[in-house]
């Protein structure tokens, strides 16, 4: 099971993708209160929407981004029905990805 939650609705032309996304968001600067010691630094780096696997959106981030994200666009087209891909990589090397289809 994924940690990806999404949401995507069609209206007047134009698909509105919104989805949360689990995810610890280390920015490497934070040090844990226990031990003193730096947090690694562990973020999404790349995440990428694909409509009937055509891209539709690609957004690089950094640590600056919140723990669990929160993401939300709009792309012209789409029909109800249609699947929706959203897939992340971090910067240790971890993906994941979920579907769903537009409502």
């Amino acid at each position: 099971m994924s940690d990806i939650k999404i949401r995507a609705k069609l209206k007047d032309g134009e698909t509105e993708v919104k989805c949360l996304m689990s995810h610890p968001m280390e920015t490497g600067l934070r040090k844990d209160s226990k031990t003193g010691e730096l947090v690694p630094a562990h973020f999404i780096q790349e995440v990428v929407c694909k409509s009937k696997d055509q891209v539709v959106m690609t957004a690089n981030w950094s640590g600056g981004i919140s723990k669990n994200p929160y993401l939300a666009f709009k792309f012209k087209g789409g029909e109800v029905g249609d699947p929706i891909e959203i897939t992340w990589t971090d910067n240790m090397g971890e993906t994941q990805n979920a579907a769903d289809k537009i409502t």
